[in-house]
């Protein structure tokens, strides 16, 4: 049975959102014709080299594009910013990829506001759903959208769309597939909300996961797991923030790997090359390939042209086990 119809027109819409992440939403509401008539983004930063650049965020820029009144508030729960929120009038609010709100502005608007998440909740709840459905290995992910509620995460939802993953996607690859097709279910959502079609369904308990917040010491590489696990985790980091490891006394990032299920009963964590195409790390039943590599200090580049410069050869290394083959172990 439908509810109550709102014209599309008079519907009132804030957004908020930051990175590049939650752009394609923010283009479609515009596209589609709704009225937005603010985006709330984070502050600018400064950084750069020098750190004399002001930094805006992706939301930012397009919204600066299409002439969008832009809020940025330092403190969410400023008596100024409520007062400015209370004075646009909005019927809803769209969130994506933003920090976390206090209830006195999600549940400011009379039609709620609504979420754009990217896992299948309940599963991967948190902060780096994609990252974690990657580095888990999963064959699927996808987004949903969903009515805010006090708990993080866990409100009623609205839509969902699963999404593959396949062997050889890295985080960018998994990341732009979604911002894609959450701004379509978006558009999907807010539809609904106008035509009185929208059946929001509360959360199933069973199968709840976490996706949490990922620091620099969970991208340390493990090499007593199995090869398939790191190759996981590499793909899971790249680009940002990027799996690490050390080759000697220098930290060194790896942005692309394959990886090999071959049995060489030496101890995990030695680095095989042969000074010239490949790098591997032995690691339990198998062997990481680093394709693309940083060392500390210097640019990421493809490992023949780090082994190049590296300089194997001069003997620079002499902890790298030297082999012309990885399968003469």
């Amino acid at each position: 049975m439908k509810t109550q119809t709102i014209d599309k027109s008079q519907l009132r819409i804030i957004f908020l959102g930051t990175p590049g992440f939650a752009v394609p939403t923010l283009e479609a509401l515009i596209h589609h014709r709704y009225q937005v008539v603010a985006v709330i983004t984070a502050p600018d930063r400064i950084g750069g080299r020098g750190r004399n650049k002001v930094i805006e965020s992706a939301v930012k820029k397009y919204a600066l594009q299409k002439g969008l009144k832009i809020l940025q508030p330092p403190n969410l729960k400023n008596a100024t910013f409520l007062d400015q929120l209370r004075k646009l009038n909005a019927h809803l609010q769209i969130i994506v990829a933003f920090r976390m709100l206090p209830e006195v502005v999600w549940n400011m608007p009379p039609l709620g506001t609504y979420n754009l998440h990217a896992s299948l909740l309940p599963e991967y709840r948190g902060a780096a759903p994609i990252n974690w459905a990657i580095i888990n290995g999963d064959e699927y992910t996808g987004v949903t959208t969903f009515k805010l509620k006090h708990q993080i995460d866990t409100g009623n939802i609205a839509f969902q769309q699963k999404v593959e993953i396949q062997r050889s996607d890295y985080l960018d690859d998994v990341h732009d597939r979604l911002k894609d097709v959450g701004a379509d279910l978006m558009i999907r959502t807010v539809d609904a909300i106008c035509d009185g079609t929208l059946k929001l369904e509360e959360q199933d308990n069973e199968g709840i996961t976490k996706a949490p917040k990922i620091y620099h010491e969970d991208c340390e590489l493990d090499f007593s797991m199995k090869a398939f696990s790191l190759y996981n985790k590499v793909r899971g980091l790249s680009p940002y923030p990027a799996a690490w490891t050390h080759l000697g006394e220098r930290k060194i990032k790896i942005y692309k790997a394959q990886y090999a299920d071959h049995f060489h009963g030496k101890q995990s964590g030695i680095f095989i090359t042969n000074g010239k195409d490949f790098l591997g790390i032995l690691c339990t039943n198998g062997i990481l390939f680093i394709e693309e590599i940083q060392m500390e200090g210097s640019r990421r580049m493809e490992v023949a042209m780090f082994l190049n410069g590296f300089g194997l050869k001069k003997n620079r290394l002499p902890f790298l086990l030297q082999i012309e083959s990885p399968w003469q172990l």
